[in-house]
């Protein structure tokens, strides 16, 4: 099997050769275990305000013996010492390598040949060390830890890209995200803020009562949402499947099947495009809760949001740079609610009301690079939702709820309880909307097995006209419908923008480990 081009590269030569030689010592350059007693970030903590007894010249008055293990990422030698910098996830520290007092395990000093000298020759920027001994600050304050004890934990082969010229190009820093690990602390900043956002998350849906299930990612008929799916073939039962493109169906089942109050946080796949805010493959949390509306979970939302802000930042005033002017949010509860007609009038200055379908697709088709053929078949549910996205959505900048949506934008939302409204097909369904982006989908559950019969057929007329985001029909799903299922509050919420927002991310790129990207040549 032919060896890719690196093999061949000097430098991976001159470390396999290193390598080599410290095998021939007697050293095993992979051993498998170390256990480190501390992180950099923790003795940086631990000894913030405090002085150690120890300095470069003399060894009395030491400090407890511990323990840091990290990659090697900066290496001085200075006569009988030497200062290195290793980085662990939480940060660096300075360690000092001592000609007298430093021994590397399994490495016996002979002549000229000191444990520093060996360190100085044999070891490179990248590999990882398990080093022991005692703390001290250096005359210009730096915590240093003074090895006693240097244990080589990883051969690397491999050099680390120069943080400026190597990792310039995002591509690269998306495709091999260790590199930009490894280079940029303020990716890995993002990842740990990530993770912390989610066991918050966790815990905020576990306080109110909810549960946390998993439903399959393989399954036989896909729905929710309207997206095109990713399709497979299971071979052991010979038989088409689809990945999940929403939570939502068994979600609901198990509402029905008497479950109070359920939640999931996992992947959900389009087969979509690919731009600032859309990755094929995405992470989406989903709530329902029995005998709830959508006023609901209006109240949930916000407070979660206002909950993470202020356990993240003690606060809830945020502050955005958006295009050239700097903007500061507020999700301090309750936010701002408008009906969908409403948000038009206000922020578009068009009295939807006042319009007939033949008016609105007519303004539509002069003001909107919308397709025109499609416009002037589209019912005035359609239009006006298309209406809102082309007029409305950007200015929606501080946190707002959009409420009360055509039918037409959703198969699976309950009509609207008020009489004018519900004549109209309106749902109770509302979008939130922070800094011109939706953050939220929710509805009052569709629990009628007759009009989500009615919804669902349409969905598959439509799909069997041509569109491959229309629905399937989902049998499973209407029988568990006609077995009842209680008034139900849902919602929907992409887990990417959300960590895009409290992490000031521009791309949803900087959010995932490893988005989706063309294949490197």
């Amino acid at each position: 099997m032919q060896k890719p081009d690196y093999y061949e590269h000097e430098e991976f030569q001159n470390r396999l050769r290193k390598l080599e030689e410290i095998k021939q010592l007697g050293i095993d350059p992979y051993p498998p275990t170390f256990s480190p007693e501390n992180t950099a970030q923790q003795l940086h903590t631990k000894w913030l305000d405090k002085k150690t007894g120890i300095s470069e010249e003399a060894e009395q008055e030491k400090t407890e013996k511990t323990s840091i293990a990290g990659r090697l990422v900066l290496f001085r030698g200075m006569g009988k010492n030497a200062f290195a910098q290793l980085q662990d996830e939480t940060g660096r520290i300075q360690v000092m390598f001592n000609r007298n007092t430093t021994c590397v395990d399994g490495f016996q000093p002979s002549g000229e040949m000191s444990s520093l000298k060996f360190l100085e020759k044999k070891i490179d920027l990248g590999d990882f060390l398990g080093v022991e001994g005692y703390l001290f600050h250096t005359h210009k304050g730096e915590l240093t830890l003074f090895a006693h004890r240097v244990k080589i934990l990883c051969k690397s082969l491999l050099p680390l890209p120069d943080k400026y010229s190597g990792l310039a190009d995002k591509g690269v820093r998306y495709r091999k995200r260790w590199l930009d690990l490894i280079a940029n602390p303020d990716v890995v900043h993002t990842f740990v803020m990530r993770s912390r956002i989610l066991e918050l998350i966790r815990k905020y849906f576990h306080r109110l009562g909810f549960i946390e299930v998993e439903t399959p990612v393989l399954q036989n008929t896909y729905g929710g949402a309207s997206a095109k799916p990713f399709v497979t073939h299971l071979h052991a039962l010979d038989q088409e499947m689809f990945l999940r493109i929403s939570l939502e169906i068994p979600l609901k089942k198990l509402i029905a099947g008497g479950l109070l109050k359920v939640f999931e946080m996992g992947k959900v796949f389009r087969n979509e495009g690919i731009d600032r805010t859309h990755n094929p493959e995405f992470t989406e949390l989903e709530a329902y809760a029995a005998y709830w509306d959508y006023n609901d979970m209006m109240q949930l939302v916000e407070n979660l949001f206002e909950e993470l802000a202020l356990k993240l930042f003690n606060t809830t005033q945020l502050t955005f740079q958006k295009e050239t002017e700097e903007v500061t949010i507020d999700l301090k509860t309750p936010w701002k609610r408008l009906s969908m007609k409403d948000s038009i009038l206000t922020y578009a200055k068009i009295n939807i009301d006042q319009m007939s379908e033949k008016e609105l697709s007519d303004y539509l088709i002069k003001n909107t690079a919308l397709d025109p053929k499609e416009l002037q078949k589209a019912s005035k549910g359609v239009l006006i939702a298309h209406t809102f996205e082309e007029f409305v959505e950007e200015h929606l900048i501080q946190p707002h709820h959009i409420i009360d949506h055509p039918i037409e934008t959703t198969p699976l939302c309950k009509l609207h309880r008020d009489p004018k409204l519900k004549q109209e097909r309106f749902v109770e369904r509302f979008e939130t909307f922070i800094l011109g982006s939706e953050f939220c989908n929710s509805y009052t559950e569709l629990n009628d097995p007759i009009l989500q019969r009615e919804l669902l057929e349409a969905q598959a007329e439509k799909r069997a006209a041509g569109n491959e985001e229309a629905s399937p029909l989902d049998e499973e799903f209407l029988e568990s419908i006609c077995q009842g299922i209680p008034n139900t509050g849902g919602m929907g919420m992409g887990i990417d923008r959300l960590v895009m927002l409290l992490t000031k991310a521009t791309s949803i790129r900087d959010v995932l480990f490893f988005p989706i990207m063309r294949p490197e040549e």
